[in-house]
Parts: structure tokens; sequence; C-alpha cells
């Protein structure tokens, strides 16, 4: 349990005008996991540091996450922000607003994308599925090796760059997962390494799959790659690995302990994964790691403020030395009301850690108000990883509904020459049915009650419906290419009167060759499996619908937004260096997705999380040859 002193530090709130009359030593716009990282960790280091967070902050408590989980119980649409109240002042992109005239993420076309982030605290990783995968070595240098996209500014020897930070990554996250089974795949380790925790096993249903495609291969690029599943590594608790020990760097090589709820008034201790299949959006249990959990440990140091309603509108810069000087923010009284306070806050150190899109939105907006020039690259280079579902109802009950919402996934086609041609991708297998699909079991129940089912007849239905459901999803590799981009425009504002963020992606010929042939493998797939019926189909209607070779595909959008201020070796072909600091404002540092060059078919948190290790220790180091500001009591 918490005591009574660190219970007083969770629940301290900042005076904004103390906060705004003193100079700290990093200003910090964001509390996902960048922004919560760089926090921990200059904080530790003994350097003051301001979070300014743009919703609300105070769910750092059981009342507050429980209130989310209400607020989801209760919305009848489940999208992945469902759980968070409306708020126009720190407005976010939701799934229902997709292709609507007032929605806050202005789609530009040419596709357009349900794609989704949180502007809350603990920031996306609220709503996060918890997949923690490396990169493979040759998704760092993909013009290199294939000829699309950018190369990472050390190229192959990315990955041994980042190598401790993956370590230090997946301590922080607390990941469950089976080290083998990523070699398997391509990915390296140290020699013995072992994930702080055991892997979360596969489910029935994947077990099924798994002997249904057992011996099955395709041919690809003239390679033959054998179909498989594997389980995936995991941020989610599960239980301490006995061997990690000697890996356990940050508690003097201790047993891991799965890290707690985020709660005063709970234990530290981790609640173990109940397989509640609702990682996306809430774990009820908080066994999924979420940015919290390193703000908790960050404000027990003392050394951090948190200011929430605090909206970031301007970054103001020196003209004369281009460094930047104080962030002006907009401090709402609440999401009911357009009042609000204006305040300029200072600091040695910026630190922007909102999102890929936040971060590139916040400094057009902020070159458009203040008439100074930004890197010409900020904005452009977005990312995100297209999804393209095939659904079937196999014929025996595969106890859809149990374990978290996945387990395993066809990860095999991460490599090989075949990107030369076309994008690399990963498979899930889904254990809560149709639910991205189709809306199940809403809809499922709908078509029961359209059959004026009830009672035996009903309960039947439902069974035989959901227990069968296989959802396949593929996660496909969308290169860096600068005319998919974010930037804003005066004419599309929200109710603080910021600029809105403005959305141009379009899918090009390499992903699209690969999501044609996801399509077709989904089909043998389901042959092998002797489906009942196999349900895909693509409606002109979606949102995200597009047709190619004459064929028409919904695709989705990934929530893995990134590339927006992508790092490399100077200002001409980059926005930040290898650690994340601007080229053109040294004391800026721009982190998370948005510094990535590429993202592979690799889901994006864990190497986010790997940078931010990164940043941050070569942030301490600047900051130890800035002048010194005057030091509050912790």
């Amino acid at each position: 349990m918490f005591t009574l002193e660190q219970k007083q530090k969770l629940e301290h709130t900042v005076n904004p005008e103390e906060a705004s009359r003193f100079a700290y030593d990093a200003v910090i716009v964001g509390s996902g996991v960048s922004g919560a990282i760089m926090a921990h960790e200059l904080a530790r280091a003994g350097y003051s540091v301001l979070i300014l967070e743009a919703g609300p902050g105070g769910d750092l408590s059981k009342d507050g996450f429980e209130q989310y989980l209400y607020n989801f119980y209760s919305n009848p649409v489940k999208d992945n922000n469902s759980p968070f109240l409306r708020n126009k002042n720190a407005e976010m992109p939701r799934g229902p607003d997709v292709g609507k005239p007032d929605a806050y993420l202005v789609q530009n076309g040419p596709f357009i994308s349900d794609t989704v982030y949180s502007r809350v605290l603990g920031g996306t990783t609220l709503h996060w599925e918890g997949k923690t995968i490396r990169m493979l070595r040759e998704d760092f240098c993909t013009r290199t090796k294939y000829g699309v996209g950018l190369d990472w500014p050390k190229g192959i020897e990315t990955l041994d760059i980042l190598m401790p930070y993956y370590r230090r990554a997946e301590h922080e996250l607390g990941v469950s997962g089976d080290v083998e089974s990523q070699k398997r795949l391509g990915v390296e380790f140290e020699s013995d390494y072992v994930y702080p925790m055991v892997e979360l096993k596969a489910s029935f249903l994947d077990q099924i799959v798994a002997e249904g495609i057992e011996g099955m291969s395709e041919e690809l690029g003239g390679t033959s790659f054998p179909v498989f599943l594997s389980t995936f590594p995991q941020a989610k608790n599960a239980d301490p690995n006995p061997d990690y020990d000697k890996w356990n760097e940050q508690d003097d090589f201790k047993v891991f302990q799965p890290r707690g709820a985020i709660s005063s008034h709970q234990t530290n201790i981790g609640e173990r994964c109940q397989g509640n299949t609702n990682c996306v959006p809430q774990c009820p249990v908080q066994a999924k790691y979420d940015a919290r959990k390193t703000l908790v440990q960050a404000k027990l140091n003392g050394h951090v403020d948190l200011l929430s309603q605090a909206v970031a509108s301007c970054v103001h810069f020196n003209r004369e030395t281009g460094e930047i000087e104080e962030i002006e923010v907009k401090i709402y009284e609440n999401r009911e009301s357009t009042r609000h306070a204006t305040k300029r806050f200072r600091g040695r150190l910026f630190i922007l850690a909102a999102n890929a899109v936040e971060n590139a939105r916040l400094m057009l907006a902020s070159s458009k108000l203040t008439g100074h020039p930004v890197n010409s690259l900020i904005g452009r280079h977005l990312m995100d990883h297209p999804y393209l579902l095939s659904w079937a109802q196999l014929r025996e009950n595969a106890g859809v509904g149990r374990g978290p919402v996945c387990t395993s996934g066809i990860c095999g086609f991460r490599r090989g020459d075949f990107r030369k041609e076309m994008a690399s991708f990963a498979g899930d297998i889904h254990n809560d049915g149709w639910g991205w699909a189709t809306g199940s079991p809403s809809t499922d129940l709908n078509d029961a009650v359209d059959q004026n089912l009830f009672g035996r007849e009903l309960r039947e239905f439902l069974i035989q419906r959901i227990s069968r459901q296989l959802l396949l999803a593929y996660m496909i590799e969308l290169p860096a290419d600068p005319n998919n981009q974010v930037t804003v425009d005066p004419r599309h504002k929200d109710q603080l009167d910021n600029m809105k963020p403005i959305f141009t992606l379009s899918l090009p010929d390499y992903s699209m060759k690969t999501a044609v042939y996801v399509r077709q493998l989904s089909r043998r797939i389901f042959d092998r499996l002797a489906v009942e019926k196999d349900f895909t189909h693509y409606d002109p209607t979606d949102y995200g619908y597009v047709t190619y070779n004459g064929d028409g595909y919904a695709i989705r959008g990934g929530n893995h937004l990134s590339g927006t201020h992508v790092m490399g070796k100077d200002s001409s072909d980059s926005v930040v260096d290898e650690n994340q600091r601007s080229w053109d404002h040294r004391n800026l540092y721009l982190v998370g997705p948005g510094s990535m060059c590429s993202i592979g078919s690799s889901n994006t948190t864990l190497t986010t999380a790997a940078l931010a290790f990164k940043a941050a220790a070569d942030a301490a180091d600047q900051l130890k040859t800035l002048p010194p500001v005057v030091r509050r009591k912790a």
C-alpha cells in the first residue's frame, strides 16, 4: 500500500500561477509512454519537470479508473475512445466521427482512415492492445535493403544501439513472452536473455487454428514460408520469469515484480491477466501496462509537477538563436465550458511528447502563429499500419471470448526478399471474435432480435454464432512517404481556437499488393480449417473502402501513427537527431513514434519506449551543460 506521504505526492495539484513563474529544468507536453518515461528518468536524475496534459488529470486513483470502466460499460458505442467522455477543449479522433465535417481529425484523403489516438492522462496506452514486438534488423534500413521508405541514421546498426534500451523498455512496460518463439521470427536478443514475465499461453482458439494449418506453407518471392502460429510478447502481467533476475538491472537483480494498479488506495503488487478479452480499450483489473504506471513512479519522486486540462497552443521561439523560450498553454475550467486561462511556462529544455500527429500539429500551428519558420519536413512521412480483416465461422466451439484480445499470430512474413516488391505483414488471431469487423456481439444480438428469437433459442443462437467466430487481422507495412503528412489550416479550429490536424494519406501499390495477398492467404487458411462459411464482406460504404485492380477492400487504421518528425543525419533529411533532439531548436526534443523512420510490421509502442529511454539519457547530459535553475524543495 502507498504511505500517507506517497498519497500526498500523488494527489498534489500544481498551481498554474505558481508554475508559470518558475523555470523548470524540463517542460514536457504530453503524458503518454514517451512523456512519462522522460519525466521519470529526468526526475530520477534530480531535475525539476513540468508535465502539461491536455486531458483531465484526476484518474491517478481507483475512482478515476473505475469511472472510465463505467463510461465504457454504459456506452452503447464500444470504440477505442468510448471510456473517455467528450471533451471539445481537448478533442480526439473517434471512430464514430470518421467522415463527419466537424470531426477533430480533418481527413484530406485520398484514403480515409479510422485511426485514432487518445488525449487523456497516460495517452493512447489507455486503449492500446498491449503487443510489445521488437523491430527486425532489416526494418531499420528499408531504403538500402529494399528500395522503399527511409533508413534510420545508423541503418542496420540501429538495432545494436537500441538493444539495451529495448531491455529497459521491456522492464518498464512489464513484458511477458517467449524469447525462443520470437527468435524463430528473426527477432534478435542478447545471449540467454529472457522476458521479465513468462508468456501468456495460446488460447483454445489459437490451438484449433494452429492444428488446422500445421504443415501449411506459402511461396512468396521465390521463397517457401512455413505458415505457423507464435505467441506475442505483451505488456500484460503474467507470472514473473524466475530466470530474469540477472537482467533486472533496475531492481538490483531481484525477481521481477509485476506493476500494480493505478491508485493511491490499492496495492503496488500487480494483478495478473484474467483473460477478460477487454484489453481494448480497458483492462478491468489493470494487468495491462499504461503510462500512468510510470507517471505514478515519476510523481512519487517529488520533482515532477503535473498540470492537467492544459492544452499547449503555441511554442515561442527566440528569433535569433532558434531556441524555445516558452510554451503557451490554454488551461480550461472543465470539459463543458470554453472558459480558460492562458499561461506561459519556461524551462531549460522543452520536450514535445504528445504523439506523432499532435507534435507536428503544435509545431506547424506555432509557426503560423509566430511567423517563425520550422523544419520543412515536420508533418511529413506520416505512417500507420493499414489492417485488412478477414472473418469466418468455424464448425466447432472455439471458446471465443476467453483470454486476452490476441495471444497468437501468423508472423513468419515479417522478413524476406519479397519486401523489394511488396510490404511485410503480420497476422493476428482475435479471441474476441468479429468485434472489429462487424461490431459483434451487438450485431449478433440484433440479428437474433430480427429473427424474433427469445429464451432458449436466443441463447443457443448466440452461443453457436459467437463461440465459433474467427477473425484474422493483418497488419501491413506502410513505408515513409513525404506526401503522406499532417498539416494545419486556420480555417479548421477547435473549441479553444487551436488549429486541428489535417490528415493526408494514401496507400501505395507496395502496401496494396500485400492486402491482395493476405486476402487470398485467408481463403487458403479458411480452406485448411474447413470453416463453415467465409463471412468476409467489404462494403463500398465503409469509410476505409478502396479499390485495387478492380477489387474492393475495407482497410482499417492501426492506431500506430508515426513518422512526422523523423530522425536522420542532419536538418536536410530529418527533423531530429538519433536522440530525438531538434536540429533547428537545440533545447527542444520531439519524442515518440513521430521520430521513427520506418515501422516494419511490428507494433510501435515498445520501440517508442526504447527511444524515450535513449532520449532521456541525452537530455540529462544536455542539462548538465546548461545554466541551473533555482530548485524547489521536493
